[in-house]
């Protein structure tokens, strides 16, 4: 890059709205350079069928969910972590990247860094770049989400020293461990907020003969979680239809049900993370062992999942600050110093670290 080109780079980054989003299964939030996180909504969108416009986006379509009359499809574009509704994504990328250029009166195209589960194909990050390019943005980076956590979670990530992060998200858990900028193992899961709501409806219908929508079992989660056993006995009326009278009908749930619901799920991310300590180099396993695995993402906030996994592991789990926010804390970093963390960020050869 000649000097030229670096001016150009550098008077284009001081008067743009360069941007940093953590493009999550369930929610999605944006970090302006020198603002901070000024957007946080859910990702979903409410599409028009009959125009192919866009109704809503957000908390706005949130509250749509199973309300809609038959020519509005309510849809969550990202599954799993990664792109499933390339041109939805778009939409609602183009929506949000207008959103907040006219509330700061930029002209200029924002540089982008979009925040990527660790361990996701060529295919996949093509679809996230091309889906911030076709939205406007001027250019796009990709981080890893696990890496952007640590950072978030102020990891001495460059240093020679090993550190642990589990990101449990809403569409994937991502566990990684991470020394001198890198990844040295990781592992990306598919199990995560939204298939623990699976599990609870799954849970209400067999148990109860009901059956519940998405947003009912988000709420019992929500409200009733807890990996351990409790005695305060928190209860939700659940509100659906009858499996046998299709009928409308109440039940009453407990965190017992909750916990039973999710216990298959919770066991296979414990073993997940048992499998990346066993194949971690032992010198990195001795810093773990001395300064802990760190715990991010909604996923975290369940009651009694970090001394489960501390339990299990026999290793200290401490959940970050501010989990929710961790990645989106960890992207804006970068943005405002990407020179410095251009070490870090991801290209289409992907990430060299050790998949399992």
């Amino acid at each position: 890059m000649n000097v030229f080109t670096r001016q150009l780079n550098a008077l284009l980054s001081a008067i743009s709205t360069d941007m940093a989003i953590d493009l999550g299964t369930a929610n999605t939030l944006v970090y302006v350079k020198g603002k901070g996180i000024v957007l946080n909504e859910p990702t979903i969108v409410a599409i028009n069928k009959k125009t192919g416009q866009l109704v809503a986006v957000g908390n706005e379509a949130k509250a749509m969910q199973g309300r809609t009359p038959g020519h509005i499809d309510v849809v969550r574009p990202l599954v799993d972590g990664v792109i499933s509704d390339f041109e939805v994504t778009e939409e609602m990328l183009a929506y949000l990247i207008g959103k907040v250029r006219n509330e700061n009166r930029s002209l200029i195209a924002p540089r982008m860094l979009i925040g990527v589960p660790s361990g996701i194909t060529n295919v996949e990050m093509r679809a996230a770049q091309d889906a911030a390019k076709n939205a406007g943005a001027r250019d796009v980076f990709l981080i890893e989400e696990p890496m952007a956590a640590a950072i978030g979670a102020k990891l001495p990530i460059g240093k020679a020293i090993g550190s642990m992060i589990i990101d449990i998200g809403g569409g994937t858990t991502d566990i990684a461990v991470i020394s001198l900028n890198g990844l040295v193992v990781s592992k990306n899961l598919r199990i995560a907020g939204d298939h623990l709501n699976a599990s609870i409806m799954s849970y209400i219908r067999d148990q109860f003969k009901v059956y519940v929508g998405e947003k009912t079992a988000e709420d019992a989660k929500i409200a009733l979680a807890s990996i351990s056993q409790s005695e305060s006995g928190k209860e939700l009326v659940a509100r659906g239809r009858d499996v046998v009278t299709g009928l409308p009908r109440e039940v009453v749930i407990t965190d017992n049900d909750v916990r039973d619901a999710v216990a298959g799920q919770v066991d296979t991310i414990v073993e997940n993370v048992r499998a990346v300590l066993e194949i971690t180099p032992p010198e990195v396993l001795a810093d773990i062992m001395q300064r802990g695995i760190h715990l991010s993402g909604g996923g975290a906030l369940i009651p009694g999942l970090a001394p489960l996994l501390e339990h299990a592991l026999q290793v200290p789990v401490i959940v970050v600050p501010d989990p929710l926010r961790a990645v989106i804390r960890g992207a804006g970093i970068v943005i405002e110093n990407l020179e410095e963390y251009k070490e870090i960020l991801i290209d289409h050869e992907g990430s060299i670290a050790t998949q399992i």
